[in-house]
């Protein structure tokens, strides 16, 4: 008779030579399911090359830069020509609070101010990954100055029409936020600015950085409006593909993607900041919006009307009258070229209309 420890000896043996007759057939089967669903596949150079993004700040996509200093000039000789007799008109520079670097800046106002601390102003942000203050803002900017504002228009590190290196510091999200928010520090030098009501304001990446502002815990902004902004970096980029994302990986303080970078792209993006909005906001968006998609836009408003109902004016425009570019997303900025004058649709008035109404509830210019 066999004793009891070699029967337990035996006992685990078997489990042990059990085990690995069933174990080894199943690590087998997944090494065959993982190769099937691997498969070796023979590489497209075109498309490798299409897809390819660089994270490296050398390769960040190369512009016009000679004809963008020519637009700008332009620009600037039209706000000059076009501003007599109906405001006050400037191009200054002040310095960015985080590493005092020059920002240029158009000032306009009144012609005859009230007086001191008289007058409500606003900081007037214009979009792209890389754009600038051009004509087309003109007569929004008269009525703005006609209802009693001071504007302040920045021009923040990126802009187009400075030259490569001022271009080339683009920071998206980052200290172009910062550019913008030291407006407002020069607007404290303006004797008849009440510093007390001033709001900001942008559309698209203007939007984006006015989000950003106003989802800040603090901001010195009384309120803020963000016209078709930009919400998600992790949705926009996915969603719009290698060639744009090329203008983000290869910027000096964003070097990468969301999957290499996903705290700074989620630090970046407004629709993550909702919760720290303490001051009002309007935000319209347009359902035919072929820049910034409805998809995109759609969480933002969802976020805050759930929220921060108290805070936020919201509405959306189904399928409104298209504007110059990308269909809806320019259906409140319809201005003809030739005469600078607005190009006015239904959807458009009303934008305006209620924008007119939010700012004077909050601003009182």
């Amino acid at each position: 008779m066999l004793s009891p420890l070699t029967l337990a000896t035996r006992s685990l043996m078997s489990a042990m030579l059990i085990a690995s007759v069933i174990v080894a057939p199943l690590s087998a089967q997944q090494a065959v399911g993982n190769r099937r669903a691997r498969p070796v596949v023979p590489m497209d150079s075109a498309r490798a090359a299409a897809l390819y993004v660089s994270n490296r700040h050398e390769d960040h996509p190369v512009a016009n830069y000679e004809a963008a200093i020519v637009g700008k000039k332009r620009t600037d000789s039209i706000f000059a020509v076009r501003s007599v007799g109906q405001m006050t008109y400037a191009k200054i520079t002040y310095k960015s609070r985080p590493d005092g670097l020059e920002i240029p800046a158009y000032v306009f106002g009144p012609l005859t101010p009230r007086g001191a601390g008289a007058h409500a102003a606003m900081v007037w942000v214009h979009g792209g990954v890389h754009g600038n203050w051009d004509e087309n803002y003109l007569p929004f900017i008269i009525e703005a100055v006609t209802r009693g504002y001071v504007i302040i228009a920045p021009e923040y590190r990126g802009s187009t029409g400075y030259g490569k290196e001022f271009h080339n510091l683009i920071d998206y999200g980052g200290y172009e936020v910062d550019d913008v928010l030291s407006a407002y520090d020069y607007l404290k030098t303006v004797p008849h600015v009440d510093t007390a009501r001033v709001g900001v304001m942008g559309w698209s990446h203007g939007g984006f950085i006015t989000a950003h502002l106003q989802f800040r815990s603090q901001t010195p902004f009384k309120a803020g409006v963000a016209m078709v902004p930009v919400t998600n970096l992790f949705f926009r980029l996915s969603y719009k593909g290698p060639g744009y994302q090329r203008s983000f990986s290869t910027q000096p303080r964003l070097q990468g993607l969301p999957f290499e970078q996903r705290e700074e792209y989620k630090r970046r993006s407004p629709y993550y900041h909702v919760d720290s909005l303490r001051t009002p906001i309007l935000v319209h968006v347009a359902t035919n919006d072929t820049d910034v998609n409805f998809e995109e836009s759609e969480p933002l408003i969802d976020a805050l009307r759930a929220r921060k109902p108290h805070l936020a004016e919201t509405k959306i425009y189904v399928d409104p009258t298209p504007g110059p570019a990308s269909v809806g997303h320019t259906f409140n900025r319809n201005v003809n070229r030739a005469t600078l004058e607005m190009n006015d649709s239904p959807e458009q008035t009303d934008s305006w209309n209620l924008t007119w109404a939010f700012l004077e509830k909050w601003l009182k210019p």
